[in-house]
């Protein structure tokens, strides 16, 4: 979508990127196999590289803190106390 806004063809931004048609025709179909920089020199290319900052943000992890808050703890235990073998 942002290509097509911007009036380029698959050609123009290929060129741009430094790749050829066909890996930004499998970028824009979602294909696998398509690597993690072409993705990003396509994002600079485009001037979207700042959109990566939420990417894997971890206040984003809904999922993920949710199980963090299901594990912790509920009581606090007493400590131990810990054998230092080694003191000098």
């Amino acid at each position: 979508m942002a290509r097509l806004r911007r009036g380029w063809s698959v050609a123009e931004l290929a060129e741009k990127v430094g790749v050829n048609r066909n890996t930004i025709t499998a970028l824009e179909h979602g294909k696998p196999g398509t690597s993690f920089g072409v993705w990003l020199s396509t994002l600079w290319a485009l001037g979207l590289e700042g959109t990566l900052a939420d990417v894997a943000a971890p206040d984003a992890d809904l999922h993920g803190k949710a199980l963090e808050a299901a594990q912790r703890r509920t009581r606090a235990g007493k400590l131990r106390e810990t054998r230092d073998d080694y003191d000098f």
